[in-house]
This record gives C-alpha cells, sequence and structure tokens, in this order.
C-alpha cells in the first residue's frame, strides 16, 4: 500500500496532461476511427505512446533544467519572429480547439436536456471554466477533475462488454495497416493531433516550473541549481504514466467504437448521439448519461489547460508577469489572454461550424501545426549549452527527430490532400 501512495504522489503535470489529452476532440477523433475503419486503425494506440512519451518527457526536462517556459527557452535561442511565429499559431489552434469543446459539451448536455438552449450552454460552460481558472487554485482544481476524467475508463468495460474477435483487435494493434487514402492520411493526421498537441507541449515545460515555484523555487537561478536527478526520475514516471493512461483510453475508444458503430453500419460521427452509442453496451438508457459525463469531465480539464497554454506562451513572448500561481492583480496580462481566448472560444461556436465535426477539425489542426513547434522542442532539448547535464541522450534524439519526421509527412501529405 506504501509504494501505491508514494507513486500517487510523484503523478503530477504528466498525469493531468495525459488525462486532458483525451479531451472531447480527442474523443471524438478516436470514435471516428474506430467508426470508420473499425480496429483497422487501433495501432495508431500503440505507435503513438513512444513518441509522445518521449515529447512530453523532452518538454519536461526543458522546464525542469532551465527553470523557465518553452516560449521563454524559444525567444532566447532564436529570433523574436520564430517566437511570435509559433505563438500565434498556438493561439490560433487553442482557440479553435475551446470553441469545438465548448460546442461539444454543450451538444453532450442536450442529449440529457434537449431543451438545454445551446447558446446559453456553450457561455455558461465558459464562464464557470473561467471562474474556476481565475479564482481557484488550479493545483487544487485539476486534483478533483482528473477523478471525473477517470469515466472514460467506461470505455473499457464498455469494448470488454461487446463481443469482440480479441486476436484480431491484437493483431491490428501489433500489425500497422494503411490504405493511403485520402480519408486515411487524413483521420492519421488527427489522431497525431489529438495524441501528439502543441498546447501539451507549452504546458507540461509550464507546469514544472509552476511545480519548481511551489516547492520554493522562485527564482529562475534557483530552479536551475536546485534541480536533481531524481527530480528528473519522478518526472519520467509521471509523464509515462500519464502518457500511458491517455493511450489506454485511446485504444479502448477505438476499440468500444469499432465493436458498436462500425458493426452497426455507422461510420460517420454527425452527431453527439452517433458517438455515445459506443456505450450502449456498458451504460444501455444511460449511454447518454455518461457519454455527457465523459465530455463535460474531460472539458472542464482540458480547457483550462487549453486557454493558460496559450497564455503561457503570449506572456513569455512579451515578458510578462506569468502563472497560475499568481493571482489576477499579480498578472493582469496573462489572465487577460486567458479571458481573451475564452471569449474568442465563444465566438467560434455562431461561425455556423458543426460542433462535433468541429472537434475533428481542431485535431487535424493540431496535427498541422506540430511539427513545427515540435522542431525547436527537439533542437533545445539536445543542446548542452541550454540543458547541461539533462541534455538529450542519442535514443531520445532518435525518438524525437523520428517524431518530427512521421508528424512533418502526415501533416504535409493531410495538407496537399485537403487542397486537392
Amino acid at each position: 500500500m506504501k509504494p501505491l501512495k508514494e507513486y500517487w504522489k510523484i503523478l503530477g503535470p504528466g498525469l493531468t496532461t495525459g488525462a486532458a489529452d483525451d479531451d472531447p476532440s480527442g474523443i471524438a477523433t478516436y470514435s471516428q476511427l474506430g467508426a470508420a475503419r473499425g480496429t483497422g486503425l487501433i495501432w495508431l494506440s500503440l505507435f503513438t505512446y513512444p513518441l509522445m512519451g518521449v515529447v512530453q518527457e523532452m518538454c519536461a526536462r526543458i522546464g525542469l533544467a532551465t527553470g523557465v517556459g518553452l516560449a521563454a527557452n524559444i525567444k532566447r535561442h532564436y529570433p523574436r519572429k520564430i517566437l511570435f511565429f509559433c505563438a500565434t499559431l498556438l493561439l490560433f489552434a487553442n482557440v479553435f480547439n475551446i470553441g469545438a469543446n465548448l460546442g461539444a459539451m454543450a451538444e453532450g448536455t442536450k442529449l440529457i436536456f434537449p431543451g438545454a438552449n445551446f447558446v446559453f450552454l456553450v457561455i455558461g460552460f465558459a464562464a464557470l471554466s473561467l471562474g474556476l481558472q481565475i479564482f481557484a487554485s488550479y493545483k487544487g482544481y485539476s486534483k478533483g477533475l482528473k477523478y471525473l476524467a477517470l469515466i472514460l475508463f467506461a470505455y473499457i468495460f464498455s469494448a470488454l462488454m461487446v463481443k469482440m474477435d480479441w486476436g484480431e483487435v491484437l493483431w491490428h494493434t501489433i500489425i500497422p495497416t494503411i490504405s493511403f487514402t485520402k480519408d486515411e492520411i487524413i483521420l492519421i493526421c488527427a489522431a497525431l493531433g489529438a495524441t501528439i498537441s502543441p498546447f501539451l507541449f507549452f504546458w507540461q515545460t509550464s507546469q514544472e516550473v509552476e511545480e519548481q515555484i511551489l516547492k520554493g523555487e522562485k527564482t529562475e537561478a534557483q530552479r536551475r541549481a536546485l534541480t536533481r536527478p531524481e527530480d528528473i526520475r519522478k518526472m519520467r514516471t509521471d509523464i509515462w504514466s500519464g502518457m500511458f493512461l491517455s493511450n489506454l483510453v485511446m485504444f479502448f475508444i477505438i476499440a468500444a467504437s469499432a465493436a458498436t458503430l462500425f458493426k452497426g453500419g455507422i461510420t460517420n460521427i454527425a452527431t453527439a448521439a452517433d458517438a455515445a452509442l459506443a456505450l450502449r453496451p456498458l451504460a444501455g438508457d444511460f449511454s447518454y448519461l455518461l457519454f455527457t459525463l465523459g465530455i463535460l469531465g474531460t472539458g472542464f480539464l482540458s480547457i483550462p489547460i487549453l486557454a493558460g497554454s496559450a497564455s503561457y506562451a503570449i506572456s513569455e513572448s512579451f515578458g510578462w508577469k506569468e502563472g497560475l500561481y499568481r493571482k489576477i492583480k499579480e498578472a493582469t496580462a496573462f489572465y487577460g489572454v486567458i479571458i481573451l481566448a475564452m471569449a474568442l472560444g465563444i465566438v467560434f461556436n455562431f461561425i455556423g461550424l458543426d460542433p462535433i465535426r468541429a472537434l475533428i477539425y481542431a485535431a487535424i489542426l493540431n496535427g498541422i501545426i506540430s511539427p513545427v513547434i515540435l522542431f525547436f522542442i527537439v533542437r533545445l532539448s539536445a543542446r548542452a549549452d541550454v540543458m547541461g547535464e539533462y541534455k538529450n541522450k542519442k535514443t531520445g534524439n532518435f525518438f524525437g527527430w523520428l517524431s518530427l519526421g512521421i508528424m512533418s509527412l502526415v501533416s504535409i501529405t493531410a495538407i496537399v490532400f485537403l487542397l486537392l
């Protein structure tokens, strides 16, 4: 029991980041993979695990080794134009994602309360999330919400309750199959964007710094000097545990959707009701309720991370005071960016895009943007003058460049297909 308690104490930013990775956009994307291709693309849940683990570990090490966030590091070592370009891409992608998540939360709620007003729900969820971000400590806020995110384990039980050829599932998990069609490449791009997402890069780095500050390491010099190999080992446990949880849930969402939606002839998820059907084997008539709780839980967990990561990037770009440990009067500009991102996310819901389809579009957008920022992460984490003794080892470099190469290839191919 004691080792379990010690393990739980180690878990922190990595676990929260992993849970937030399965946000409404991720749920919709993985459900669409299962609905459209059955278990044909379930291998992505195994394939992306080491890639996202290595990338998130690089981000965390950058924070621990330098004592400042990712944007601040890019600012120091590359031209300012590059930083502004990356920060602008991140802000655009995150606003799109916030809007899509708010819309999905509203659509999910309407499954339970059909007469509820969509506009009221979107604004209400945004206001509640914003209030919690500003007036509650994120540490306490995320601690409660990560338990709610565990409702995603319902997909595991749902998949286990359906008659399924697990030999075939295992085969498709280990042996990749790709048809190289337009739809398949775009789906793969969405899956990569939903797992290896730009907002997670900035969030992970900044949260490692915030954890140091909470321990009393107030200055950058203190944070750099006091980082020990033991801190790196604990961080790795946290990161790889969080990414394992994220990919495990991804695996079972695809499996559950393949066993229910794909076999039921629903190959295109057009509504929240379609997505909720994947939970029917477990919840029966309560599948809508279970789906809605999952969407709300992951939505409330991911939206602060989307808004917060954008604000970290913008604030570090301009040298503003930043950090969720600060009160709003101490970091007005930092919280101002969060408020702006939330407001734009609300507006996004009234430009005519379908809320459920927008979730998948958000994942595709993340898949296209990720390689740009990932390039600087791999470069920075490999530099001895930046990282000191905590720079990448050869294995880390290999997987970092491999991740960048794969994401770049898929991203460029997806762009070509989308433009045709």
